[in-house]
C-alpha cells in the first residue's frame, strides 16, 4: 500500500521553527498497531491522520509513543495540507475526533482552530514533578495537564527538568506546563512530558485551551497573544469564547512524500 505524507512547521511562517508534525492521508482505516509503527517511523512529536468522511474529515493524533486525545499543532498541520496541498474547496473543515468535533477556518494566512476550553483548578503538585524542578512554582492548576505557573518569564527560560525523578511518574496523555508573564507577549510558557520519547514539546496547542482561560482572566482579556519559549519557538492568539478557545496561528509546508507498508 503507498500513501502520501506531509511535514509541516506549525505555529510558525517559517521551516526550521514552531513545530513539526506529520500529515498522513489515509484511504481506509488501518489498524491501531500499524498507526503507531507509522508515528514511530516519522520520529515527529506527532502524526495525524485524516480520512474524508462525507463532508467532515476523521482525525487521530499520535506521537511516537501514544495516541493522544487533543493535539493542536498537528490539526493545524492537518488543516494546512487540506487547504494548500488537497484543494479543500470550502472555508471551514470539520474534523471528528476523540474531543468531538474540530472546527478550523481559514482567515487570510491564518487558521482559526475552535477547541474546546480546559480550565484548570488549584491542585497539590505530585513530588515526582515537584522534586524534577530546579525552580519551584507559585500556583499549581490541573485539567488534562499541570499547569505551573510562575513570576517571570526569565523563570520559564531557566527552567531545568532532572529527567530520571521526571519520568517516574506517567501522566497518560497530559503533561507539565510552566507558564509566566511575558515580557514581550501576554503569556509565555513551556510544555514537557514524562516517559515520552520527546521530553519538551517545541510549541503546544493543546495546552493553551488551559493556558489561555487562566491567562485571560488574571489579565482580563478576551483574545491573549502566547509564545512558547523552546529551543524552535512559535505563537499564538488565543481568544476566549464561551466554553471554547479559538487558537489562530500559520503553519508551512517543509516536505512532501510517499512510502509503503
Amino acid at each position: 500500500m503507498k500513501l502520501q505524507s506531509y511535514q509541516v512547521d506549525s505555529f510558525t511562517d517559517k521551516i526550521f521553527c514552531g513545530n513539526p508534525a506529520v500529515v498522513v492521508v489515509l484511504d481506509e482505516q488501518l489498524p491501531d498497531d500499524i498507526l503507531k509503527l507509522i508515528a514511530r517511523e516519522n520520529a515527529a512529536p506527532e502524526t495525524a491522520f485524516i480520512i474524508r468522511q462525507g463532508e467532515e474529515y476523521w482525525l487521530r493524533w499520535f506521537t511516537p509513543d501514544i495516541e493522544m486525545d487533543l493535539c493542536g499543532h498537528a490539526t493545524l498541520a492537518a488543516a494546512h495540507i487540506l487547504f494548500t496541498e488537497l484543494a479543500y474547496p470550502n472555508e471551514t473543515i470539520f474534523f471528528r475526533t476523540v474531543s468531538g468535533i474540530l472546527r478550523v477556518s481559514r482567515e487570510g494566512a491564518y487558521y482559526l482552530m475552535d477547541f474546546p476550553m480546559r480550565e484548570g483548578v488549584t491542585a497539590s503538585l505530585p513530588e515526582e514533578i515537584l522534586d524534577s524542578l530546579n525552580i519551584k512554582p507559585k500556583e499549581v492548576y490541573k485539567a488534562r495537564d499541570y499547569m505551573l505557573v510562575y513570576p517571570s518569564q526569565r523563570e520559564i527560560e531557566l527552567i531545568e527538568i532532572n529527567r530520571s525523578i521526571f519520568d517516574e511518574i506517567n501522566l497518560n496523555t497530559g503533561g507539565v506546563i510552566v507558564t509566566a508573564p511575558g515580557d514581550n507577549c501576554d503569556c509565555v510558557s513551556r510544555f514537557f512530558t514524562p516517559q515520552a520519547t520527546i521530553l519538551e514539546d517545541p510549541v503546544t496547542g493543546s495546552a493553551h485551551c488551559t493556558i489561555a482561560p487562566y491567562w485571560g482572566k488574571r489579565l482580563r482579556k478576551e483574545t491573549i497573544h502566547a509564545k512558547q519559549l523552546s529551543a524552535r519557538g512559535g505563537e499564538m492568539h488565543c481568544t476566549l469564547a464561551e466554553e471554547r478557545v479559538i487558537i489562530r496561528g500559520t503553519a508551512v509546508t517543509y516536505s512532501k512524500a510517499e512510502f509503503y507498508i
